[in-house]
């Protein structure tokens, strides 16, 4: 599932593809939306808000999406073709003179009031990406469950928003805590919460993350996808085992020497 890094990175590829353009074509390829047009309407922007997507019109009107594991959303410059899946997986489709956004398996597709947004995204925790990052309210929300694991809070949206797999591995790795540590045994949530933040922002702009900064290939991260081969610190091999919130299981990995487990 792509993080709040990547999501920032593809809205961003449609904002400066749509914004400030009318639509010349709209097509809605699902059954909640499949008599919506909105040809003519312009797009304000477009904006994250964790791993979410808000495509906002000037008419009141978000079309919000969320591409979990497979969705995708890409941008054609005309006379291009159309290359992110077959034509039955399309979803969605934005045309503005010279560019087409197409939305690809996009498990959540629906149009909200924009006044509205908070109705939907009100119970995410504060975005890592967000100028307004308060990271105050992202140790309150995780501290008020003390003895859930921190690889299970971490992955849990209520509490920040964006974090997913490769970040819950490579921070947890950086700060020496096992993913099973209980949240209130964890001794600094706030540079934990930074860390991560500084992390995402240092990723920004692309479609790669690097955690260690050696740009040699295969060299990008610590532990994530390295199950079994050496710990680039200790030479450990690192473990992995399933584990996320609410019984949604997510691949966990570890360094058993750099983050025992206490």
């Amino acid at each position: 599932m792509p993080e709040g890094d990547i999501v920032w990175s593809v809205c961003r590829q449609l904002h400066r593809a749509l914004a400030g353009k009318s639509l010349t074509r709209c097509e809605f390829r699902v059954p909640a939306l499949a008599v919506t047009d909105l040809t003519g309407e312009i797009v304000n922007e477009v904006r994250p808000r964790g791993k979410h997507l808000l495509v906002r019109f000037g008419n009141g009107y978000t079309l919000h999406s969320h591409l979990q594991m497979d969705g995708a959303w890409r941008v054609f410059a005309d006379g291009r073709n159309w290359n992110g899946g077959p034509i039955h997986e399309i979803r969605a489709v934005l045309g503005v003179r010279g560019a087409t956004a197409v939305g690809y398996r996009l498990p959540v597709l629906e149009l909200i009031l924009t006044d509205h947004e908070q109705h939907v995204l009100g119970h995410l925790g504060p975005d890592l990406l967000d100028k307004n990052w308060d990271p105050d309210v992202a140790v309150r929300r995780l501290r008020s469950n003390p003895n859930r694991s921190i690889g299970e809070a971490l992955l849990d949206q209520r509490n920040l928003a964006g974090i997913g797999t490769v970040y819950r591995a490579e921070i947890l790795f950086l700060q020496g805590i096992h993913p099973r540590t209980r949240v209130g045994d964890v001794p600094d949530l706030r540079r934990l919460c930074e860390r991560a933040r500084t992390l995402m922002i240092n990723n920004l702009g692309g479609f790669e993350q690097n955690t260690t900064g050696d740009r040699r290939p295969s060299r990008a991260h610590w532990v994530y996808g390295r199950s079994g081969r050496p710990c680039r610190r200790c030479g450990t091999p690192i473990a992995v085992e399933e584990f996320g919130p609410g019984g949604q299981e997510r691949l966990s990995y570890w360094c058993p020497h750099c983050q025992p487990r206490r």
